[in-house]
């Protein structure tokens, strides 16, 4: 059994900033990639940043110099900050990572989303 558990969300006003943070637990032999998907109202989930193991990240370009990812392998944590937010950052933000369990199963986990809204 593995969850995804993300904190962090709220309300900020336009050009404040936010930390998200997802915690992976459970029956965990190791993560590969890990990242944050966005899903605004009437539209389809999309990527925001990932997260290799070794450090490498991609990035969507809405939030290219504005958003960076980071993970504590360690801790099985992925970190999303969120500086210069605006209005059309506002969507349910989910955390994703490829796992491999201690079965030596591999699949990807999602997060049950935390609300980011930007508005004054």
């Amino acid at each position: 059994q593995v969850q995804l558990v993300e904190s962090g969300g709220g309300l900020v006003q336009p050009g404040g900033s936010l930390r998200l943070s997802c915690a992976a637990s459970g029956s965990i032999f190791s993560i590969r990639d890990m990242g944050w998907y966005h899903q605004a109202p009437g539209k389809e989930r999309e990527l925001v940043a990932t997260i290799t193991s070794g450090g490498s990240t991609n990035y969507a370009d809405s939030v290219k110099g504005r958003f960076t990812i980071s993970r504590d392998n360690a801790k099985n944590t992925v970190y999303l900050r969120m500086n210069s937010l605006k209005p059309e950052d506002t969507a349910v933000y989910y955390c994703n990572a490829i796992i491999i369990t201690t079965t030596m199963s591999a699949r990807d986990y999602w997060g049950q989303g935390t609300q980011v809204t930007v508005s004054s």
